[in-house]
């Protein structure tokens, strides 16, 4: 194929398409004064403002009345007989005789405090981006100096509703040459190697396919065939650029909305898997909602407090390094949780009742047909 030498020379020889970085060498690109930070060693920079902890009083509560105010109604025979055939009719291989038939020898009935806390954050990351640069307005230093990135005014996404959100920095655009294909726009293509033709796939190259006589249909005899990566042109259009041969890059504000959630269960005397009581529905006890929550110390349960203690410095310590606290909310809530040992076929078995909407967990049901179904 025929090539005009100008043409020739105004593409870049690359063997391959390697893929881009997200920005090219620091020293290419002039330093903003507000930005330093992003030429060293990294290539984003987390900022956040001082954290102020609020002044606030801790309030003294009377437990007791909570606790009197909540009361979750007792699972009765009748109430463990319906849960369990419930569950059982939602198995297709889980046979109802059983749920229909058993004898319920003894319930053991025990109430869990499950302890949350939520801390809603502000985490904000400057770094380097660019996209083709299509002759059009930059806002670049020269038009001002870059405000720093705390000083962004945002609307806040309704708290403790985890989001990301991009901003362009204002005054800080630069246009360069493309870093991939050094301003050329387009490069050689791999698959011919700037010849736009490739060895014949049919007859590989020999004209004519193995003991026929006839050349070969998919090339006409010539043994080569159009590159189908290029479609015949010999080189690519640079995917850095998409052939526009400059590059507009730019600081890019990264602002990250995060919940973060510590959840502690009280422990219990049964067997019930703990995974499936932190997911259980309870009852809502207390709720606290603030800037900043304080640990509950005074909690009747000893346990609820510590872990209040727990959740709120570990959220503390892992936060305040790095983001910015908008809202804490911390909860208690009572689970039921009910085991059941019941007779079937002369043989006691046990399953039990959890959560306000008395789902159901079965280690061992008597008339399982099959492997298929999920226990839980």
């Amino acid at each position: 194929m025929d090539r005009d030498q100008n043409d020739e020379d105004s593409v870049m020889d690359l063997s391959f398409e390697a893929e881009s970085p997200l920005a090219p060498p620091a020293e290419l690109l002039e330093r903003l004064p507000s930005y330093d930070c992003l030429f060293q060693g990294g290539g984003q920079q987390i900022f956040f403002p001082p954290l102020e902890a609020p002044q606030r009083p801790q309030e003294q509560r009377c437990w007791s009345a909570f606790l009197e105010q909540s009361r979750i109604p007792v699972v009765t025979e009748e109430v463990a007989r319906e849960a369990l055939l419930s569950f059982v009719n939602s198995k297709c291989c889980y046979g109802s005789s059983a749920a229909s038939d058993f004898i319920i020898q003894e319930l053991k009935q025990q109430t869990l405090c499950r302890y949350r806390l939520e801390t809603f954050s502000e985490s904000r990351i400057s770094e380097w981006t660019f996209q083709p640069f299509t002759n059009h307005l930059v806002d670049g230093p020269r038009r001002g100096t870059s405000p720093r990135l705390w000083d962004f005014k945002v609307q806040v996404p309704p708290m403790f509703q985890e989001d990301t959100r991009k901003f362009q920095v204002p005054h800080s655009s630069v246009v360069k040459e493309c870093h991939k294909c050094r301003g050329h726009g387009r490069y050689k293509c791999s698959g011919c190697h700037g010849a736009g033709m490739v060895r014949c796939p049919s007859c590989s190259g020999a004209k004519r396919r193995a003991k026929q006589p006839r050349r070969c249909q998919m090339c006409s005899g010539s043994g080569r065939h159009r590159c189908s990566t290029c479609s015949g042109r010999g080189n690519k259009t640079c995917a850095t650029c998409k052939g526009e041969k400059k590059l507009v890059h730019f600081v890019q504000l990264v602002i990250m909305w995060k919940n973060s959630l510590f959840e502690f269960v009280s422990e219990h005397r049964l067997n019930c898997p703990m995974e499936l009581l932190a997911k259980a529905k309870g009852e809502n006890l207390f709720k606290d909602e603030n800037t900043m929550v304080y640990p509950l110390i005074d909690f009747p349960l000893r346990e609820i407090s510590l872990a209040s203690e727990r959740g709120i410095a570990q959220h503390s310590a892992t936060l305040a390094s790095r983001a910015r606290v908008l809202q804490q909310r911390q909860t208690i809530e009572l689970i039921p949780l009910t085991e059941v040992h019941y007779w079937y076929r002369g043989k006691t078995n046990v399953y039990y009742i959890y959560g306000t909407d008395h789902r159901v967990f079965v280690a061992d049901y008597p008339e399982r047909y099959c492997c298929g179904c999920t226990i839980i």
